[in-house]
């Protein structure tokens, strides 16, 4: 139930839903006033939320970009699912443009500083599907000649809460010593750090997949852009998920 009204919160959470609700009283409503008031609103907001400069300026501010000391050789490399997606039929997947966290887990990997890579993630989609992105992600690792003892995978977990749990579980089952390097986007960093250290997991930060330039202002930062609208709703969801667990604390 918890998955079900945390997916329909998601549609309440988009800026563009927003303004399409503004745009929909502006139509219904009686009174001029109420109309025009609606109308401005909605063009507000679409315009606030479509623009670089203020979500550069949250994501400086929000981003976790440190990186674990050089030198320092980890166990595992806990790497979160939402980096593969569902293709044509049922069973079949592809990478996303949030394809760098499988990448730098195996470059972690490769470079020595993870001896084994956790791969945590199952299908967090309403629908009932056969794809499962931990099984994904492990059929392309051993597809790039990982050896079997390297890999880690557990492919039930729908959500942050649920891969910090059975992650928790197998790496217990497998007598894997923390600290564990938690591979995930910058922007998602922060919220599971809360979650994987509610779990008493002992984890340290790699973050990566940076969807923003956070350093140097550029002119087309203050141009209206569509794209700029869904990173938005991405990073509503992480700060609503961080407020929502600290209240559950």
């Amino acid at each position: 139930m918890f998955h079900l009204l945390s997916k329909l919160l998601l549609i309440f959470i988009q800026p563009l839903t927003w303004a399409l609700l503004l745009i929909l009283v502006a139509l219904l409503a009686k009174k001029t006033k109420t109309r025009k008031a609606s109308l401005i609103l909605s063009v507000l907001v679409l315009l606030i939320f479509s623009n670089g400069f203020l979500l550069n300026r949250l994501a400086t501010a929000w981003d976790i970009t440190s990186q674990p000391p050089a030198g320092t050789r980890y166990s595992c490399a806990i790497v979160l699912g939402g980096f593969s997606s569902k293709g044509p039929g049922s069973q079949y997947g592809h990478f996303n443009a949030s394809a760098d966290r499988f990448i730098q887990a195996l470059v972690l990997w490769k470079q020595k500083k993870a001896d084994r890579i956790l791969v945590s993630g199952g299908n967090g989609h309403l629908t009932k599907s056969t794809f499962l992105e931990g099984q994904f992600a492990v059929e392309q690792l051993k597809k790039l000649q990982v050896p079997d003892s390297v890999i880690l995978m557990e492919s039930e977990s729908k959500n942050t809460f649920e891969n910090a749990l059975y992650s928790k579980q197998l790496l217990k089952q497998k007598n894997c010593k923390g600290p564990f390097l938690l591979v995930t986007s910058a922007f998602h960093m922060r919220r599971a750090l809360q979650t994987f250290k509610k779990a008493k997991l002992d984890v340290v930060p790699y973050p990566c997949d940076f969807k923003l330039n956070t350093g140097n202002v550029q002119a087309d930062d203050f141009l209206p852009k569509a794209e700029v609208l869904s990173l938005w709703s991405m990073y509503i969801k992480e700060i609503i998920g961080v407020i929502a667990y600290d209240l559950r604390s």
